[in-house]
């Protein structure tokens, strides 16, 4: 079983990108299941989304503790990273969070925003860039099926643009 939350500030579409994951979990044949949080600011507040990855029944459906956890800002990272196991994958995102605290061993920096601004032009692929290394990191899903979760998703026209971000994670670990 893995557990993953996704952290960071409301607009960044951390929420898609769990819904994507669960599915893409479920399109690899395995169990998950999603839940979401995110204050009353429609775009600028915290916001989080959570996923768990099982070959298993998961019969607890809230992160406890996650093995994964993607930080977008620093705010993110200062309140849900307390749980994060020892041995857990920290992810952050380089363009936002600046003080990583020594606790944290298994810190993974990749310059999300930055790279979805420079490689495919906007910010708003910073979610699908964050899959990809996500899935590099962890193999919890496969390629593929990340990949055709996240066309079943995103906005029509722009399916191109998302595969390349998605590579572009996938490469920046």
């Amino acid at each position: 079983m893995m557990e993953v939350r996704l952290s960071g500030s409301g607009g960044q579409g951390l929420i898609l990108a769990g819904i994507i994951l669960a599915e893409a979990a479920i399109g690899d044949g395995r169990e998950a299941v999603q839940s979401q949080s995110y204050g009353p600011e429609a775009r600028g507040g915290s916001s989080k989304s959570e996923v768990i990855i099982s070959n298993d029944r998961i019969h607890y459906p809230k992160v406890a503790a996650p093995d994964l956890l993607l930080a977008m800002t620093q705010e993110s990272l200062n309140k849900y990273g307390a749980d994060l196991k020892e041995e857990g994958i920290l992810v952050i995102d380089t363009t936002f969070v600046r003080e990583v605290p020594a606790k944290y061993k298994n810190v993974h920096a990749v310059p999300i925003t930055q790279l979805a601004k420079e490689k495919c032009g906007r910010e708003l692929f910073a979610n699908i860039v964050a899959l990809g290394t996500i899935t590099k990191l962890t193999g919890s899903v496969s390629f593929a099926a990340l990949e055709k979760a996240v066309l079943a998703r995103v906005p029509k026209g722009t399916e191109e643009m998302n595969k390349l971000a998605l590579q572009i994670g996938y490469q920046a670990v």
